[in-house]
C-alpha cells in the first residue's frame, strides 16, 4: 500500500510541520539549517518537505505580502578581512534562504537616516543588520522604536537582538599567555582610537588585556601603547615605534591579526627573531595566521555571520526572541610567543 496522494494544493509550513510532528518555528530553522535543530529533526522536516514538494520562501508569497526580499547591511570598513567575513556569512544563509542582501558603509549619514527611520531608506529592505557600527543601548532602543527588524553583529545589548565575542575575555586570554611564558616588559597595539562610542572593539580588547596585566602587578607605560589602526602597516609602524625604545617590550599584544602581520615584519626589517627575541600575538585567526606561525586569540568570524543572518531571518517569521547570543573565543598557541631572551 503506497503513500496517500499529494494534494495539487501548495503545501504550506503549517502541513510540514504536521507531517513532521514539530512546530513551524523548527520547520522554519531546519529548513535554513539553523545549528540549533538536532540533526534527527532536521532530515525529518527535509523528508516531510520533500514529499510535500514544499517550496520555502517562494517569490509570489513574499510580494503578495509586500516584503521587498532583501536585507540591508551596514558596516564601517568593508574592505577589511574580518568585515568581509562576517558579511560571507550572513549572504550565505541569506542566499539559502533567498533574500538579497544590499551591503552598505555606516558613514555618518547612513546611521542618521536609519536610526531617524528614514523611510526612503527602510522601505527597500525587510530587515537590517548592523556590523560593528557600535550603535550603543541608545541607539538600540531607536532601532526596536522602528518597524524594522534589526540584529547588531559586534556588540552586546539588551534592546534589540545582538551577536558578539567577549573581546575583553579573549583580551585577558592573550595576556595571561604573555605572563605564564615570563614576560614582564609587554606592549599593546590598539586602533580606530577615534571612535565616539564608549564600549566598542578595541576599548574592549585594551580593558581587558590592561587588567590582567594589573592583576599580575605589571603596568603598560604609555610608551608601550600604539595604535596601528588595525591595518597590516600600522602594525608595522607601531613596532618600529616600540622597538626604538632605550627598553623595547620582550611581547606585544596586537589587537588583530592584520596589524600582526606587520608587526613580524617589523622585525624581521630589524633582524629579530620572532617568538625568540620579541614575542607577537594577535586577536581573529585569520586564514594566513596558521602558515605564518602567529598566536592568536580565534574567533569564528564567519560563524558570527552566519548567526546574525539566521536571527533575522527567525525574527521576519515571527520566531526570534529578544536576547544577547555570545561566541566562545580560544587561544591558538603557535610559534610567535614564547619565553623572553632576558628579562
Amino acid at each position: 500500500m503506497g503513500d496517500p496522494p499529494i494534494s495539487n494544493t501548495p503545501a504550506t509550513i503549517d502541513d510540514v510541520a504536521r507531517e513532521a510532528g514539530v512546530s513551524t518555528a523548527t520547520v522554519s530553522r531546519a529548513l535554513r539549517n539553523h545549528p540549533y535543530v538536532a540533526e534527527s529533526t532536521r532530515e525529518r522536516v527535509r523528508v516531510a518537505a520533500e514529499r510535500l514538494r514544499y517550496v520555502t520562501n517562494s517569490n509570489a508569497s513574499r510580494l503578495a505580502s509586500g516584503q521587498s526580499r532583501t536585507i540591508g547591511l551596514l558596516a564601517p570598513l568593508l574592505t577589511s578581512w574580518y568585515t568581509s567575513e562576517v558579511v560571507a556569512g550572513v549572504e550565505e544563509v541569506l542566499a539559502q534562504a533567498r533574500y538579497d542582501l544590499l551591503i552598505g558603509t555606516a558613514n555618518a549619514l547612513a546611521r542618521e537616516r536609519m536610526f531617524r527611520g528614514d523611510a526612503s531608506f527602510h522601505q527597500r529592505i525587510d530587515g537590517i543588520v548592523l556590523v560593528d557600527v557600535f550603535c550603543s543601548e541608545a541607539g538600540a532602543k531607536q532601532l526596536a522604536a522602528l518597524d524594522t527588524p534589526s540584529v547588531v553583529l559586534g556588540e552586546q545589548l539588551q534592546s534589540v537582538t545582538s551577536v558578539s565575542v567577549d573581546n575583553a575575555r579573549g583580551a585577558r586570554l592573550a595576556a595571561r599567555h604573555l605572563i605564564e611564558l615570563g614576560h614582564r616588559r609587554i606592549g599593546m597595539v590598539g586602533g580606530h582610537a577615534h571612535l565616539d562610542v564608549a564600549h566598542n572593539v578595541p576599548t574592549e580588547r585594551a580593558a581587558g588585556f590592561s587588567a590582567a596585566l594589573t592583576a599580575a602587578g605589571i603596568r603598560i607605560p604609555e610608551q608601550y601603547i600604539e595604535d596601528g589602526d588595525f591595518t597590516i602597516e600600522g602594525g608595522r609602524q607601531a613596532l618600529l615605534t616600540m622597538m626604538r625604545l632605550p627598553r623595547p617590550p620582550t611581547a606585544v599584544f596586537l589587537m588583530s591579526d592584520e596589524m600582526a602581520f606587520g608587526a613580524m615584519q617589523a622585525l624581521r626589517e630589524m633582524g629579530l627573531a620572532v617568538g625568540h627575541d620579541v614575542s607577537i600575538i594577535g586577536f581573529d585567526d585569520h586564514p594566513v595566521s596558521g602558515a605564518v606561525g602567529l598566536t592568536t586569540v580565534r574567533q569564528p568570524v564567519r560563524d558570527i555571520g552566519r548567526l546574525g543572518a539566521r536571527l533575522m531571518l527567525d525574527e521576519l517569521d515571527g520566531f526570534g526572541s529578544l536576547m544577547h547570543h555570545p561566541i566562545e573565543l580560544t587561544l591558538v598557541v603557535r610559534e610567535t610567543t614564547g619565553a623572553p631572551s632576558s628579562i
